[in-house]
């Protein structure tokens, strides 16, 4: 439901509760039985005084009144007002806050007829803020538009609560046009036609039957809209509840269920207060300036005359409407019943029979708010605002242009902790990662591949931190760490395996050989930046590696390790500039450049690798395509062997020192 909708709606559900929370005050009794109503289709034919003796005579007041919003209900006390809302995913969340103590405000908001007014438009605002907060908590999710944000940043202001005040004013403009303008205009029409007896008292009979037309008609149309029809099922829901209180009954859904959908207090009496004071008060206003004298030969200049001056005596209607109800409530005798029968008729319209799940939300709602009053160090709360998962893939893709549906998951999974598999069941995300999800987009659209955008990567079932001062593991790399692992692990006694990582970088071979193993484990690297990244993904997977900062073996003089591990660099200086350019552009090229051949580092490890080989001690390390003779020539003295990764390529070298080096 938009918020058109919401302005409609308001109408009939914001008005009321301030005139049902201070008639409370002075109620006794309400409704005395429940007549046959029917539940879930069945229905409930007892006897009058076999349902006098199950609901029985209102045993406790209430200061706590009510409105029905976009699948959930308002309750709001003197002291506090909490809101329960079912979201799309089937959960209940709860946005509760305190209100300023009614004793405080000043003497005169709280003169009488005064105050009406003044509750009629605290009660629009509120009202019409929780029917667009409700909105946005069940799914009508919409995000801050430019225009929003830059509101925000320079006048300093939410603009949520202008658009509250903006939706309030089109509510009343509605109200006004509605019920005031239209019936006073068309009256004056009628009063052009030719033979029309052109006397005061059938002006105002005239009117009064168009807007009684308008008012029920309004009330019809609306009812017609499929929100509307399950707003007034929560209304019926907020009316269970309350009486189900009154009546001293346990706050459950069962027992909320017998309760009537029609309540004494109820903002559709008050709205048919207010129609029919405005009827008498209008009719004073025809008589007086007709007494007076302000008026024209034109029927229709006439009609505008009275509409301005009617609008005037509208706080007047409001204020007298409000201490109507007021006084109505105070006592349920034979008269006060009477008078109240036309609004509680017109509930037959506004309300519906609520299903349990309903009930279970009023109830939450009501709660929460006898435990804000009851518990003054009670905290706030605030809605958990979910995001749909369609609006979230359709904005991630809208901002990172070309993120395919890998891509989106991927940052999905990343911002909800879930996995890939998940992914189905998860109907929504909250704001929360719904804004790290757009800044991970974000990322993705200035360039970024997509680990850097994410800041992880997984290697090995190990989940690593990445940024541009380190290369992204490649899923051959990992081929290269399963090696290594199955190799100390086939020397039995893992625990004394000392195993050397040669240009560490996010230290990915390292921390999964040491996960796996056991084995002690030493990594190097010639960047401080890549060091720190290393050392702190091996914290992150709980396991012990000594990083340290070096050129190759300058780390590590006069130690000797049974393997030593290497992916150093090896693309050609020349091939750098045809890289991709999420690699060539965000990859640290010193972990890419391996020199003229791309074999420089290769040269310096065979050089000195011997030395740093404890007896019977083997090497183990990545290259690139097409240069597999290349490397294994370098390794002389050593028996090497070339092994092929899963896409059948020459891609690892296992050298083993020879005995008599």
């Amino acid at each position: 439901m938009k918020d058109a909708d919401c302005t409609a709606v308001c109408i009939f559900v914001c008005a009321r509760e301030g005139a049902e929370r201070d008639s409370a005050k002075n109620q006794v009794t309400a409704f005395i039985f429940m007549p046959n109503v029917k539940e879930d289709g069945i229905s409930e034919k007892k006897s009058k005084k076999t349902r006098k003796a199950e609901v029985g005579k209102v045993v406790r007041r209430t200061s706590i009144g009510g409105q029905a919003v976009l699948e959930g209900v308002m309750m709001k006390s003197a002291t506090s007002v909490a809101t329960a809302v079912r979201t799309e995913t089937g959960e209940i969340t709860v946005e509760s806050k305190r209100l300023k103590d009614p004793k405080k405000k000043s003497v005169f908001f709280r003169l009488p007829f005064v105050r009406g007014v003044v509750n009629l438009c605290s009660q629009l605002y509120m009202g019409i803020g929780i029917l667009m907060r409700s909105a946005e908590v069940y799914g009508d999710f919409a995000e801050p538009t430019k225009f929003d944000k830059w509101v925000a940043e320079k006048f300093k202001v939410n603009p949520m609560h202008i658009l509250t005040v903006f939706s309030l004013v089109l509510g009343l403009l509605l109200a006004v046009g509605l019920f005031v303008f239209l019936p006073n205009f068309l009256t004056g029409l009628i009063f052009e036609i030719p033979g029309v007896v052109q006397h005061p008292a059938y002006y105002s009979l005239c009117e009064a039957a168009i807007m009684l037309a308008i008012f029920v008609g309004y009330i019809l149309s609306i009812t017609l809209m499929k929100d509307i029809r399950r707003v007034f099922m929560y209304h019926g829901a907020e009316h269970k509840v309350i009486s189900c209180y009154e009546h001293g009954l346990d706050l459950t859904v069962e027992n909320a269920r017998k309760m009537r959908t029609e309540h004494s207090r109820c903002g559709t009496t008050f709205m048919f207060f207010v129609v029919a004071v405005s009827i008498i008060v209008f009719a004073l206003v025809n008589w007086m300036l007709d007494e007076i004298g302000w008026t024209s030969d034109s029927s229709v200049v006439n009609a505008f005359i009275k509409l301005g001056v009617k609008l005037l005596f509208l706080p007047v209607v409001a204020g007298i409407s409000y201490e109507l109800l007021k006084l109505l409530a105070k006592s349920d005798n034979i008269i006060f019943r009477i008078l109240r029968a036309p609004g509680m008729l017109l509930q037959k319209l506004t309300t519906r029979q609520p299903t349990d799940d309903m009930l279970e939300v009023s109830l939450t709602a009501f709660k929460t708010v006898l435990a804000m009053d009851e518990n003054p160090d009670l905290p706030e709360s605030k809605f958990d605002v979910k995001v749909p998962m369609k609006f979230v893939r359709t904005k991630i893709a809208e901002i990172a242009k070309g993120a395919d549906e890998s891509d989106i998951d991927w940052i999905i999974v990343e911002v909800t902790g879930k996995k890939r598999s998940e992914l189905a069941l998860a109907g929504a995300l909250t704001k929360e990662q719904f804004e790290a999800a757009k800044s991970v987009a974000q990322k993705l659209a200035d360039g970024k591949p997509l680990q850097y955008a994410l800041g992880t990567t997984e290697f090995y079932g190990i989940k690593l931190s990445v940024n541009p001062s380190v290369l992204i593991p490649r899923p051959e790399t990992e081929e290269l760490a399963e090696k290594v692992v199955n190799f100390v692990k086939s020397k039995g006694d893992a625990a004394n395996v000392r195993v050397l990582d040669l240009c560490t970088g996010s230290g990915a071979i390292a921390i999964a050989v040491a996960r796996n193993t056991g084995c002690k484990v030493v990594a190097t690297d010639i960047s401080a930046a890549a060091a720190e990244v290393a050392k702190a993904n091996a914290l992150s997977a709980g396991v012990s590696v000594d990083v340290r900062t070096g050129d190759l073996f300058d780390a590590v003089k006069g130690e000797k390790f049974d393997i030593i591990v290497t992916n150093p660099p090896y693309i050609p200086s020349a091939d750098i500039a045809t890289l991709d350019g999420k690699v060539k552009d965000f990859e640290p090229i010193s972990a890419l450049d391996g020199g003229a051949d791309g074999l420089d580092f290769y040269r310096r490890i065979a050089k000195d690798a011997a030395d740093y080989l404890a007896e019977g001690g083997e090497l183990w390390c990545e290259f690139g395509m097409g240069q597999a003779n290349d490397v294994a020539a370098l390794f002389d003295g050593f028996d090497t062997e070339i092994f092929k990764d899963m896409e059948g390529a020459d891609r690892m070298l296992h050298a083993a020192k020879r005995k008599d080096i």
